[in-house]
């Protein structure tokens, strides 16, 4: 999977966890995902979930700095570097 289709899948799960009234095409990704008002801290947890299931990756075993896990960008290098 390259990295266009690993946004778009990624993209497709924030649309489903995000304030219902931010909407994804208006934040500026390399912005903080909690900043833009788009998810709350909680979210993260989800977001972590995301990645250890849908893409095999062990985040406290791979030594993952959470604040990667900020940003769009951030979270697709982390799937890039680690993705089982």
């Amino acid at each position: 999977m390259n990295r266009n289709e690993v946004r778009t899948r990624l993209l497709a799960f924030l649309d489903t966890i995000r304030h219902p009234e931010v909407r994804l095409d208006t934040i500026d990704e390399s912005k903080s995902l909690v900043a833009a008002g788009l998810i709350d801290s909680l979210a993260l947890l989800e977001i972590v979930t995301f990645l250890e299931s849908d893409f095999s990756i062990d985040l406290a075993e791979a030594g993952v700095d959470p604040t990667r896990l900020s940003t769009i960008p951030g979270i697709l290098d982390v799937i890039e570097q680690h993705a089982g």
